[in-house]
């Protein structure tokens, strides 16, 4: 089925989409589970779901990059001053990496730190590949929120540039991915 040209293919919408979801259900989850006590079964729900969320992330990523390069943006109309375009690239390759980097860090950290990762809606526990090391799971945990910061301030910057294009610079930055 062809698309129009001046769109994304729709499989690259329906990972973009899909993977913006599961981030802010990823977030919902972390900050969520602070609602309950430590130790509490509703708490470690939180956890667990915030893991497979971002496990998910990371296994819609290799066909996310795989799109890529098969099937290549559309261009910009009109088309994007060369101080812009770059920028914009710059961007789209950090957030890239972040959506790779942030669920292995989260998964390092798991394992380093000696929590279990079941899987969903059982007790079956996922053979963690790391041997738990207090020292390099703290550093793994700072830099997971570090990098989490990082990753939601580049959201961020990416929202507010697809307005900018949409409302102010009126091209069809945002129509493309809608």
């Amino acid at each position: 089925m062809a698309f129009p040209k001046s769109r994304y293919a729709p499989s690259r919408r329906a990972l973009h989409w899909g993977i913006a979801v599961l981030m802010v259900l990823a977030y919902v989850f972390i900050l969520g589970r602070e609602n309950f006590e430590r130790g509490s079964e509703a708490r470690q729900a939180m956890v667990q779901a915030h893991f497979w969320i971002g496990l998910a992330i990371l296994a819609l990523m290799l066909p996310r990059l795989l799109l890529m390069f098969s099937r290549p943006a559309p261009p910009v109309s009109p088309p994007l001053p060369a101080w812009q375009s770059l920028p914009a690239k710059g961007l789209h390759l950090l957030l890239y990496l972040m959506l790779v980097l942030q669920p292995v860090l989260g998964l390092l950290t798991a394992w380093t730190d000696g929590k279990e990762l079941l899987l969903p809606f059982t007790q079956v526990v996922v053979p963690p590949l790391l041997s738990p090391d207090e020292d390099l799971a703290h550093r793994l945990e700072e830099l997971h929120e570090l990098v989490g910061t990082a990753f939601y301030w580049l959201v961020g910057l990416h929202v507010a540039a697809a307005l900018y294009h949409h409302f102010i610079r009126r091209d069809d930055t945002l129509r493309r991915m809608t």
